[in-house]
């Protein structure tokens, strides 16, 4: 009952023949001249002014010290956060023992 079946293959009875090769046929596509496409209008180069190229740069540095004191503060959460669980932990472990010992 719980021994598996294993299928046997039969045997193949008389000649087999190899498929047929299909050649494909040539598809010929007749498509229309592409009609004159006008020229797509040049578009005006960026001159950037001292001043320009001053408020990139301080735009810049603000946005990445704005990030890093948002990822230092995130780490700090979770420095305080794992220290106060330890702390806590500690003084649960402690009143625990302390409770065994008074019985």
């Amino acid at each position: 009952m719980f021994r598996p079946k294993v299928p046997t293959n039969p045997m193949p009875t008389g000649l087999v023949a190899p498929p047929a090769v299909v050649e494909p046929s040539a598809v010929v596509q007749h498509t229309p001249a592409p009609a004159p496409v006008a020229p797509a209008p040049a578009r005006p180069t960026i001159q950037l002014t001292p001043g320009a190229v001053v408020a990139l740069v301080g735009g810049g540095t603000a946005v990445v010290l704005v990030v890093g004191a948002v990822l230092v503060s995130m780490l700090l959460a979770v420095a305080v956060t794992g220290a106060s669980l330890a702390i806590c932990a500690l003084v649960i472990r402690s009143l625990i023992a302390s409770e065994g010992k008074h019985r």
